[in-house]
Parts: C-alpha cells; sequence; structure tokens
C-alpha cells in the first residue's frame, strides 16, 4: 500500500499499445492462487522478486473478461491514467477496438546519459553526512572525498532531459562573476538576475554589502549572453527581484526596495524602503519569489524567518507562507512608488521559497521539507470574517514527497528520497512547449538531487491536486543544483544553477560552527561558480526579441494577446501604470471580441488581462464605467473558466454590479441543483 508504478508486460496486445502505465498512490494485494488458463497478462506490479499481475485479460468461450487490481483509492480513480486504461478494457471486453482510444503517457522518455564525458575528479575533503534515519539529526562519519566543479561546457553534457529537448547555456560565472540567486525579465526582455557573495553567513551592515544586481542581454541574438551591466551595488543577500514602474523591487531582509535610474545611466541611483520587517535570523528562510498577479498585486512568499513589522498603518506579525502587497505610483513624485497595503494569504507548514501563478490566476507554492506543491484555494480573510473559522495549513497536494533523481550521489538532511530544499513553482504559461505542458505543468527545484521536477496539476473539485511527471532537468555532476526555474520572454523554461557541492544550511552538524546566517561554516561552500541554461525544443528556433514601451498603448494592447503570459502581464503591467482612459476603447474592444468568439484561445486570454487593466484603471474614478461592466457581464457565460473568473473578479471589485453577481450565482445554483 502506498505510491506505486506498475509495469506494462511486453505484450503486443492491442489493449497495451499506445498505453506506457502510471504511478498512483492505492492498496496492494498479493494473490497466491491464480487461473492461467486464457489469460494474458497485461500489468504487474513488481514487489523485489515478486510479480504480482496487476491487470490481464481473459477469454471464457464467446466472452472477455478484463481485469485490473487497480481502484481501491480515490486517487487512483481520479487518475488520468486508470481512466484511459478502463475504457481500453470496456472496449475490448466489448469486442470493440480499444486502440481507438489516445495514446497515454503519464510521464516524458528521457534522454540517455552522454557517453562523450571524462571522468569526474576528487579531492580530499570532510563533507558533514546524513544517513536516513527515524530519528531527525542522525549523522554518520563525514565524507573524505569531494568531486571537484566542471567548467560549464562539461556539467552541461551531464544533464538529463524530455526526449527532444535540450539543455543551452546563457550565461556562467565567467560572465556572472558571483553566483546567481535570482531573476527576472523586465519590458525589454533582458534579464535581470540578483549576484551573492554574501549568502548565507556574511550579511553585511546596510550600504556595505558585495552583493549586486546585473542586467544580462543577448545583443546578437544567439541566445547567448554577450553583455552584462551592473544595475545597482553594495547589496546583501537580495532574494528577490521584480521590474517594476521602470525601476525593481528588490526583497532584501529586512527590508523591501525599491530601486530606479532616473538619469537614465543603467545604474540605480534611487532607493527606497517601502516596508521593513523581514527576518534576518536565517538567511534561507526570508521572502522571495515576487511575482505581478492578475489583480495587479505583488505576490511573494516567506520562510520561517517571519515578518514583524507595519506597513501602511497596520501592524502584522506571521510566519511562513504566502503574501500579496498593493505598490501604487507616487501621486508627487513620478520616480517613487509606495505600498498601499500589505496582507497574508495562508500559512505554509515549512520553509518556504516558490509561487506560482496560473493563467486564471490561482496560486500555488512550494515547501522545502516533504511538502513540495500547495495549492491557496480561499485565503485568510475570508476565514476571518466568519466568526469561529480559522484556515488550515495548506498541505501537499501530491501524493507523496518522493524525488527521482538520477544518481545515487545525494546527500540530503532530512525527507530522504524527497524534496527537502524544494524551490520555485513557476506554471508552464507559455506555448513553446508541447500541448500537455500548457497552464498544468508546474516547475520544482531541487538542489539535493541535482533535479528540476516537473507537477503535473488537476482540477479536483474546488481544489487541485498533482502528480510527479518526472524531471525537466537532472544531472549526475554533484555540483549542479537547480534553485529556480522560470518560464522566460522566449517561452522556454530557464533554469538557475547554484552549482556548490555544499547546499546544506542547516543543522550545525556535530563539530561545525554555526555562522551568522544559521548555516554551517564550512570553506568547501563555493562562493564563485553559477549557470543560467534555457531548456528547449532541440527544433526550436531563437525567438524574435520583443521590446514593450510603456509609450506605446497600441502595442500594449496587441500584446494581452501574447500567447505567453510573462508579456500578456508585462503588457498588462504597463497600461496598468499608464492608467490612461484613452485606452479603454480598444480594451473594450477586446471584451466585445471574446464574447463574440468565444472558441479564440487568443482573444480570451486577452479579456483577461484586459478586464484587470480596465479594473485598475477604473478603480479611482468610482463608480466604474457602465460600458465596462456591460462588456464584463457578457463573459460570465464565457466558455472559458479563465474569463469567467477574470470577469467575477472584475465584478465584485465594483459595488455598482452587485446585482449582476447575485443573478449570476442564483442561475449556478440552479444549474448544479440540489445536492
Amino acid at each position: 500500500t502506498g505510491t506505486f508504478r506498475s509495469t506494462v508486460a511486453g505484450s503486443d496486445h492491442p489493449l497495451v499499445q499506445g498505453y506506457r502505465g502510471f504511478e498512483s498512490w492505492d492498496e496492494t494485494y498479493v494473490h497466491t492462487k491464480h487461473n492461467e488458463a486464457d489469460r494474458t497478462v497485461l500489468e504487474y506490479r513488481i514487489d523485489g522478486d515478486r510479480k504480482e499481475p496487476w491487470t490481464w485479460v481473459r477469454t471464457h468461450g464467446k466472452g472477455r473478461v478484463f481485469y485490473t487490481a487497480w481502484g481501491h483509492d480515490d486517487r487512483t480513480w481520479s487518475h488520468a491514467g486508470f481512466h484511459n486504461l478502463v475504457e481500453r478494457g470496456i472496449r475490448w471486453a466489448c469486442g470493440r477496438d480499444p486502440r481507438s482510444v489516445p495514446a497515454y503517457v503519464d510521464r516524458p522518455e528521457m534522454t540517455k546519459p552522454r557517453k562523450d564525458v571524462k571522468p569526474f575528479e576528487y579531492v580530499d575533503a570532510k563533507v558533514p553526512f546524513y544517513p536516513p534515519s527515524r530519528q531527525w539529526g542522525v549523522t554518520a562519519a563525514p565524507i573524505n572525498k569531494m568531486q571537484k566543479p566542471l567548467p560549464s561546457d562539461e556539467s552541461i553534457k551531464h544533464f538529463v532531459t524530455p526526449v527532444g529537448f535540450e539543455v543551452r547555456l546563457f550565461a556562467d560565472e565567467s560572465k556572472l562573476g558571483s553566483k546567481p540567486i535570482c531573476m527576472n525579465w523586465d519590458e525589454r526582455g533582458r534579464l535581470w538576475v540578483a549576484l551573492t557573495y554574501d549568502y548565507p553567513n556574511e550579511k553585511q551592515p546596510e550600504g556595505q554589502g558585495r552583493d549586486r544586481i546585473v542586467v544580462c542581454e543577448d545583443q546578437n541574438g544567439d541566445g547567448v549572453s554577450d553583455k552584462v551591466t551592473t544595475f545597482a551595488e553594495h547589496l546583501s543577500i537580495p532574494t528577490s527581484i521584480l521590474p517594476f514602474a521602470g525601476g525593481v523591487l528588490v526583497l532584501q531582509a529586512p527590508h523591501t526596495l525599491f530601486l530606479k535610474d532616473t538619469d537614465g545611466d543603467g545604474k540605480a541611483d534611487l532607493k527606497q524602503v517601502l516596508f521593513t520587517g523581514w527576518g534576518t535570523g536565517d538567511t534561507h528562510a526570508g521572502p522571495s519569489n515576487l511575482r505581478y498577479g492578475l489583480d495587479n498585486w505583488v505576490y511573494g512568499i516567506v520562510g520561517y524567518s517571519a515578518f514583524h513589522g507595519e506597513v501602511a498603518g497596520e501592524r502584522f506579525d506571521f510566519r511562513q507562507g504566502l503574501f500579496r502587497f498593493k505598490v501604487e505610483q507616487s501621486a508627487n513624485d513620478p520616480h517613487k512608488v509606495s505600498v498601499a497595503k500589505l496582507e497574508f494569504l495562508r500559512s505554509t507548514s515549512n520553509n518556504s521559497w516558490g509561487v506560482g501563478i496560473s493563467e486564471e490566476g490561482f496560486l500555488f507554492g512550494s515547501t522545502a521539507n516533504g511538502c513540495p506543491t500547495v495549492f491557496m484555494p480561499i485565503p485568510n480573510r475570508y476565514y476571518e470574517r466568519v466568526r469561529g473559522m480559522s484556515p488550515s495549513v495548506l498541505k501537499n497536494i501530491a501524493p507523496d514527497n518522493h524525488f527521482e533523481p538520477i544518481t545515487e550521489k545525494v546527500r540530503q538532511v532530512d525527507a530522504h528520497g524527497g524534496f527537502t530544499a524544494a524551490a520555485g513553482h513557476a506554471l508552464y504559461t507559455a506555448r513553446t512547449y508541447p500541448k500537455e505542458f500548457w497552464n498544468r505543468m508546474a516547475f520544482v527545484c531541487e538542489p539535493t538531487g541535482h533535479l528540476v521536477a516537473m507537477f503535473e496539476l488537476t482540477p479536483y473539485g474546488a481544489d487541485y491536486r498533482a502528480r510527479y511527471f518526472g524531471n525537466l532537468l537532472a544531472s549526475d555532476d554533484e555540483w549542479s543544483a537547480p534553485i529556480m526555474a522560470e518560464v522566460g520572454p522566449d517561452g522556454n523554461v530557464w533554469v538557475i544553477d547554484w552549482y556548490n557541492f555544499i547546499v546544506q544550511h542547516n543543522p550545525t552538524p556535530p563539530g561545525w560552527q554555526e555562522g551568522r546566517g544559521k548555516a554551517y561554516e564550512t570553506e568547501l561552500r563555493d562562493k564563485k561558480h553559477g549557470r543560467i541554461y534555457r531548456v528547449v525544443p532541440v527544433d526550436a528556433r531563437i525567438a524574435k526579441p520583443i521590446t514593450l514601451d510603456k509609450n506605446d498603448s497600441a502595442r500594449l494592447v496587441e500584446a494581452l494577446a501574447s500567447p505567453n503570459q510573462f508579456w500578456r502581464l508585462t503588457a498588462q503591467r504597463l497600461l496598468c501604470e499608464r492608467s490612461s482612459l484613452e485606452d479603454r476603447e480598444p480594451l473594450w474592444q477586446i471584451l466585445a471580441a471574446a464574447h463574440a468568439k468565444s472558441d479564440d484561445e487568443a482573444v480570451a486570454l486577452a479579456a483577461i488581462h484586459a478586464m484587470a487593466v480596465l479594473d485598475a484603471v477604473e478603480s479611482s474614478r468610482k463608480p466604474a464605467e457602465a460600458a465596462t461592466s456591460g462588456y464584463v457581464v457578457d463573459l460570465l457565460h464565457h466558455p472559458s473558466e479563465a474569463v469567467r473568473i477574470a470577469a467575477l473578479r472584475y465584478l465584485a471589485n465594483h459595488p455598482a454590479t452587485t446585482s449582476e453577481l447575485v443573478d449570476y450565482s442564483v442561475r449556478q445554483f440552479d444549474r448544479a441543483g440540489p445536492a
């Protein structure tokens, strides 16, 4: 009983042609008596040296029998692989061709490890070792050998990917000059990277840090960075960056900063402290993963270093979990911004370092230890309105915590064999990858396992479920340590490889000293290596560069229909920063087109963001424009769930439309019928 995978037998039976099995949590049984007459086994459950016939067919006279042992748990009954198998079985038993059922693959075939690699070289070292144990924190004799680092052109050979993909280097330490800790892109498609030397134990006094933010550009269009410009210096452990309002928002505990170049020389000369309160006691448990949301708020997550401070006159004290804040441009100074409100959304179970937002605006996250994927269905504010109700801590929506590295050389402190340092939870919200990725695949890094995992997200009532879909990227290079995987402007996934033999932060092993950032002190902790890769389809062409300009409203409106949510959100943000009533007419045209062409995906996606812009533009001009409300009400009946959700989001912010919301709710209730 637990999570396991059946093995398709080497049969040419038509029932399993195009079917490659699946993995699920289920009860298991072992039978000692089998009737093998006229039976063909299609799947086995392999447990050690035992092969239990798991799925089989039999003929009995003119009759046909299909049997599978799958199906003792709801997690299996809700699994697409189970549906596929049962449909095949029913069709076969009824004398129909089971090959008419679409092929089913629950994880991609991976590329084979390359043979043209050099042997690893090792040096003497003293590395802490924590063997799997029922008791937390048990250590064994230290490891006395350490692999030597590889240059990027050799390390890249050690990655495996799904067949049809390959890894390409964008930048390494020879151009970056230090270790990349986080990244993001601006409206010109340029990559912004925060580089750190101070992490984890050497956080410096204000203004004396050794960390930087740089801008990386590919000027000749070959997919490789050829220009790196320093935007800001003297920072210390910046953990997230987000281009905004011509500058960049920066999380650098204890502060949330806004940096901007106001004189056009490419370097930050304006520094605002927007609010303060992020804990600094443990540097790997601070705030991270800033994202611009569909509702025009900025989202992020914080670990157990917590937040204690005042924002916009309101006092906050919360530990690990998801948060959002509202940033507004100054009415008096075009260069400055302010934070109007902070909101703590929901608590997570342990140290947290991952945020993802779907095309519907649904919020996901990840935590480090044993809980790689969570879904946030209802924020705290709704519970707080009902006396006696309190929200629960968000739980893992995957059936278990296991991961699948391609090497046994994995060193972990706890959660052995699974996610213990999970980072990131970006969803694939572009269209460059195959369709099975679109708005359903999340990428979670696990640096201790040298991999970037994929989780397939599936709606489950008002909740979501996730299942491990294999790896997007995995390496047997012990230094490889992916910490961030994000969908870039080209529609490919970009990965930061922290490239460090030492990933463990805490606890401090016996015989070592604890540093100021709560990480154990060791001279083996690397300070100079770090790479940024792109995972691209083998036949992919280098994407044509795109640049958006806040002053080109026509181009911004056009970009709302981009197949890549990065560009749609960027255009949305810039239109909101413009906040011009003149932009409403083309936005209304998008809403009208979405109503008339309900099967056009590009128009539907554009409508989602057009409503968000109209909401922001009209929010300071209450009541809402009657024309906008009319268009939006029409979209309550759009076939796309994402469009309907966006319409509800707009109408909920404008009290004048309460009657439309009530009517819609009554119709939805009538349609559902009694429970």
